[in-house]
């Protein structure tokens, strides 16, 4: 949404004869040059500087990424040295010591069937679901002294506020909050700068809002594309970035309207003296296609708000793709200034779409269906035989396996014929395979663990297919994920998983990496010996009948790896229990890895648990595992 050159030429004859008034239109092509006016002199001088202003503005993007590019790979050097330098042992001695140990739990009778608890716990009548679980003395707080600086900066970093008040809108952390502001502040720079607080100078800064919309174009669709550089460089995947790829996207919605209400003024205050009638300003082929630009884009925005995606999610997804392709070929016939942005912005968005998630990260294969007992969740499941030959300058499809905390995008075309290209999020419910020192073909089994969520969509529409049908074809899209939860959880001689509902989904995969005594734990080196530390899981579930969405055998088979596990009793009977109690009698002073996946009140309960832990100086890390749409 740049400046259409039609607009110079009327601004520059009108500073030249400022008396000027007609109801005819100006002439054009009066040959008198305007630019020997010095006031006509100063407006070109200052939109040939916004042209100079905004080149720098990407490599400013350029120079944040390379700094986070270096952080991560920093800590990914510091992981694998203390990787080495930890002791580790024999599977046999790790056995024996989780045999031998107070702190093993084994199952015990309890309201809710599978229900593991320790034994001194189950002892006690009097407790309930706000009471500890766990009879553990709190652990003793450290002295900080002139470290207690550094322990409450970690502690508001990490912190995540309350909802907004009567809005219920979910705020994130305050590092997202402060990297969201700094963010919002270099733009508010760019707009401003070195632009005068003078009427004249209002399409300077209509067109200097329209060059930051069309500059921040290539981040838009790169913060939304599923692959991309990002997650090489510095280990997010896209779902973790996609709080800031909605905050640009409203960035560019407040960009675009100040260009519109900036070029109104303009028309208002300059043009409409010169002839120009609202009619003809409104139906130029420039102006029009921009206002086009601007509808599609702000339609875009109020069709992703959660309260729409939430109603209506397979609409959202059609008029995702169709107005934001839309508003990248009306930019792009706008002004001819746009066109290296939206070329880059569109080349990202084909590439993801097309070359990627539609080829080579694209796979299908026969799956079977299963309704719970619940009758509200579906197990589906397929297994195949991974595929060899895969190369990391190529992306493999789920053909070749995945990794522990993956997920894909599910499309079932027999559902009916408009879920033929739509495609679904779902975390993999089923351990990844251990390819890593594999000298033979090895078999991935599979599997999604898919709750109906409302009366009608996908979920509701596959429960209700999944009731008369057994089997299906399914298309899946993916791997995708990154290794974060893992590294932290590996890194930590205190794993904690935190799973509410569905989120054990997350859960299981992570927590049968750390436990396996078979699978790897240093996949760069290949060595399978393994990391002596104590690994728990507190699974809040809503219903009963939830913990049968993991057979006892295959909690068992956890246990009897050293699992330590506490399902409280069901929310719907006795309410939500206190994870924040929980959490603090598991910290034990050592290094501690807590990983939480489920609704948004428990993931803000466990991160602000966990960062109050780290203002008392406890040596804790977090984190979230929850998408972001």
């Amino acid at each position: 949404m740049m400046t259409p050159s039609w607009v110079l030429d009327a601004l520059s004859y009108n500073i030249s004869r400022p008396t000027y008034i007609t109801t005819k239109g100006p002439n054009l092509t009066d040959p008198k040059d305007p630019g020997k006016d010095p006031r006509f002199r100063k407006l070109v001088e200052a939109i040939l500087f916004s042209r100079r202003l905004i080149l720098t503005y990407n490599l400013v993007l350029l120079c944040v990424l390379i700094i986070f590019t270096i952080w991560h790979w920093a800590e990914r050097a510091v992981l694998a040295k203390r990787r080495k330098e930890r002791p580790r042992l024999a599977k046999s001695s790790d056995r024996q010591a989780n045999e031998n140990t107070d702190e093993t739990w084994s199952s015990s009778s309890s309201t809710v069937e599978g229900t593991v608890t320790p034994p001194h716990a189950a002892k006690e009548s009097t407790a309930n679901e706000t009471s500890p679980l766990l009879g553990v003395q709190p652990t003793r707080r450290r002295k900080l002294g002139y470290r207690q600086p550094y322990y409450l900066f970690r502690y508001w970093l990490q912190y995540q506020p309350s909802p907004i008040p009567i809005m219920n809108k979910s705020l994130p952390t305050n590092t997202v909050s402060l990297f969201v502001i700094a963010f919002l502040i270099m733009n508010g720079f760019y707009n401003l700068y070195r632009i005068p607080f003078d009427l004249q100078y209002t399409f300077v800064f209509a067109d200097r809002c329209g060059m930051l919309f069309v500059a921040n174009l290539p981040l838009l669709y790169l913060l939304s594309a599923k692959n991309q550089p990002i997650k090489i460089l510095t280990g997010y995947s896209y779902e973790s970035l996609n709080v800031f790829h909605r905050r640009v996207g409203e960035l560019l919605c407040i960009e675009a309207l100040l260009h519109l209400i900036g070029m109104v003024v303009v028309w208002y205050g300059l043009l409409r003296r010169l002839g120009f009638t609202l009619a003809n300003f409104l139906f130029n082929r420039v102006v029009g296609l921009g206002l086009g630009a601007f509808i599609a884009y702000e339609v875009l925005y109020f069709t992703s708000l959660g309260s729409f995606r939430q109603r209506a999610y397979e609409v959202f997804l059609a008029l995702h793709v169709f107005l934001q392709t839309a508003g990248l070929v009306l930019v792009f016939f706008h002004h001819h200034s746009s066109r290296p942005y939206v070329g880059t912005a569109l080349a990202i968005f084909i590439i993801d779409r097309l070359v990627f998630r539609l080829w080579l990260k694209s796979s299908t294969h026969p799956a079977t269906l299963t309704v719970l007992e619940d009758d509200e969740t579906v197990i589906l499941s397929s297994n195949w035989a991974i595929a060899e030959g895969s190369t990391t300058l190529i992306p493999k499809n789920m053909k070749a396996g995945w990794k522990p905390n993956d997920h894909i995008f599910l499309t079932i075309p027999s559902l009916s014929n408009k879920h033929i290209l739509q495609s679904h999020p779902f975390t993999i419910f089923s351990a990844a395979p251990n390819d890593s020192l594999r000298t033979d073909a090895q078999h991935a089994w599979f599997s999604l663990l898919i709750r109906a969520q409302q009366d009608s969509g996908f979920t509701h529409s596959l429960l209700a297919y999944a009731r008369s049908h057994w089997t299906t074809r399914i298309r899946l899209d993916g791997p995708y994920g990154s290794s974060h939860a893992l590294d932290i959880l590996e890194d930590s001689n205190s794993a904690i998983v935190v799973a509410g509902g569905s989120g054990i989904a997350v859960a299981y995969p992570l927590l049968w990496a750390l436990l396996n005594p078979n699978a790897p734990t240093d996949v760069e080196s290949g060595q399978i010996s393994r990391v002596k530390r104590t690994v728990r899981l507190l699974w809040i579930v809503h219903s009963a009948s939830h913990v049968s969405w993991i057979p006892m055998d295959k909690m068992k088979e956890l246990q009897d790896w050293g699992l330590q596990i506490v399902i409280p009793q069901p929310t719907s009977e006795v309410g939500r229990p206190s994870a924040q109690r929980i959490l603090r009698s598991w910290v034990d002073g050592h290094r501690t890895g807590v990983v939480v996946s489920g609704p948004e009140s428990l993931v803000r309960d466990v991160r602000n648990t966990c960062a109050g832990l780290m203002r008392e100086g406890e040596d804790v890390n977090v984190q979230v595992e929850k998408f972001g749409w």
